[in-house]
């Protein structure tokens, strides 16, 4: 145990020593985010008072989660290294998933008070994060408030509930009105509008600017579609898909992941959704190891171009088909090796311009082994991924590092310099490392600076007990003399 926490604290200064410093929030850009999606009603049940109705084991019932659950344990989110909070639709509404709306003027009483929802905005900002809510309007509830009086602003869904005509210019009127109200209000840091590939351009490109005009706020999309007007970022079309065919087992090759990567600069790239099945579903269904190919994908997705998005539950590799199957109630006390791993990676890609926004490069693309290279002015990284059921090797030209230089690996702890010219990476299978590329050194002088430091502080920890022990046998010798004289 005390090998490991050594090992850790020296990885971990090895990890700060090789990077630059995180941006602050104020300073961030959408493309430096890292987003955690959630459900407020399958977070954390602070508060009972607002538990009308609730059944924690009904998958399509209410669930108990609150904001003041969200602000309670919003530590367990920070802690991972997630820059933004999507927390779902927080308005009043028929379901637990916040999709049908009553009323966008009232929040969701089980979710909590005006005053409960203030306070979680300001908690998650005085975390250094931020926060972005959903606004649907194409599966709204059939007793929306605005139905009494406006029913030609609504169209019938099979299911029978309402879907906004966002063409209607009264409607593009109204929901600007009621949001730019709500940004001003609440001082929320962007919106993500639902089923985003139904709504009319026009009121996307208005409703978008109307609230910058507020606010310096995101626009997303939550569903895969090309560039439009207004949107800050669209979810990259084909992402979900290409990554979970290559990824769910080994030897799926990774070249339609490479090609994916190409198109990924700038959009948001995700795994799962919170409208469908989850990716653990598929690993299953083929007989695969969850934590390994969750620890590959995680890498993938952490270092390639893109806005990333996980969903809650990810970091427990959470199961199931359906929404409501799979929209279960976060664990907050699950295994820590993938939230070890999500932490290792963000700190990585937080404190890191070069994995976050620098140059793609594809080094390898073939029997089923991917190897990358991102980069910019000031650093290099090369991100080598075997997805493969077998050990590979290849041999990376200096002609393409440069030479005089040395990686080294963060995970594996491998240093690799060259050798006539190439550096010759190996993996064992279903292996993920990321390289810091460096000028070589035969003696590492920080690795063994670091390794001095705490030898010195160990030794000297050792030494304090030694003597808190030997004072502590004289005090007892002294006292049992004392006794004897008495």
């Amino acid at each position: 145990m005390k090998a490991k926490w050594i090992l850790s604290i020296i990885t971990t200064l090895l990890l700060l020593a090789f990077v630059n410093p995180t941006y602050a929030a104020e300073k961030r850009e959408l493309k430096d985010e890292f987003i955690y999606d959630l459900l407020i009603d399958r977070y954390f049940n602070k508060k009972i008072d607002n538990d009308y109705e609730v059944n924690a084991i009904d998958p399509t019932a209410f669930n108990g989660g609150d904001f003041a659950g969200l602000a309670s344990e919003i530590l367990f989110v920070k802690d991972m290294g997630f820059t933004a909070l999507s927390i779902g639709p927080v308005f009043s509404t028929a379901t637990y998933d916040g999709k049908q709306v009553i009323d966008y003027g009232e929040f969701e009483r089980h979710f909590g008070t005006e005053e409960e929802f203030k306070a979680l905005v300001e908690e998650i900002h005085d975390q250094d994060m931020k926060v972005i809510v959903d606004i649907p309007t194409q599966q709204l509830s059939a007793n929306h408030i605005w139905t009494s009086e406006h029913s030609e602003w609504f169209v019938e869904n099979k299911d029978g509930s309402l879907a906004l005509d966002t063409a209607n210019p009264a409607v593009q009127k109204e929901l600007t009105s009621t949001f730019t109200e709500f940004s001003d209000n609440y001082k929320v840091d962007g919106f993500r509008l639902q089923n985003s590939d139904k709504l009319d351009s026009t009121f996307v490109k208005n409703f978008s600017k109307a609230i910058k005009n507020v606010r310096d706020s995101y626009i997303l999309s939550d569903r895969e579609m090309d560039e439009t007007a207004g949107f800050d970022a669209v979810v990259l079309p084909g992402v979900e898909e290409t990554l979970r065919a290559g990824y769910k087992n080994f030897d799926q090759g990774l070249t339609d992941v490479s090609t994916l990567m190409e198109q990924s600069k700038g959009k948001l790239i995700q795994v799962d959704s919170l409208i469908g099945s989850r990716f653990t579903a598929d690993i299953v269904e083929v007989n695969g190891f969850p934590p390994t190919r969750w620890t590959l994908l995680l890498t993938q997705l952490l270092t390639m171009p893109g806005i990333p998005v996980i969903q809650y539950g990810s970091e427990s590799a959470m199961n199931g088909t359906t929404p409501a199957e799979s929209h279960q109630i976060l664990d907050l006390a699950v295994e820590k090796e993938l939230i070890d791993h999500i932490t290792d990676l963000t700190s990585l890609r937080n404190s890191s311009e070069a994995l976050r926004t620098g140059e793609l490069n594809i080094l390898h693309d073939e029997d089923d082994w991917l190897v990358y290279e991102r980069s910019n002015d000031e650093e290099t990284w090369i991100i080598a991924i075997n997805n493969s059921s077998s050990t590979k090797s290849f041999n990376l030209s200096s002609d393409v590092i440069g030479t005089g230089q040395q990686l080294r690996g963060l995970f594996e702890s491998d240093i690799i310099r060259e050798d006539n010219g190439e550096y010759r990476i190996t993996q064992d299978r279903e292996i993920a490392e990321i390289f810091h590329v460096t000028k070589e050194t035969k003696l590492n002088a920080a690795y063994i600076s670091t390794l001095a430091i705490m030898y010195v502080v160990f030794m000297l920890f050792l030494w304090i007990v030694w003597r808190k022990g030997k004072q502590r046998k004289a005090d007892v010798a002294k006292q049992k003399q004392a006794n004897k004289m008495r």
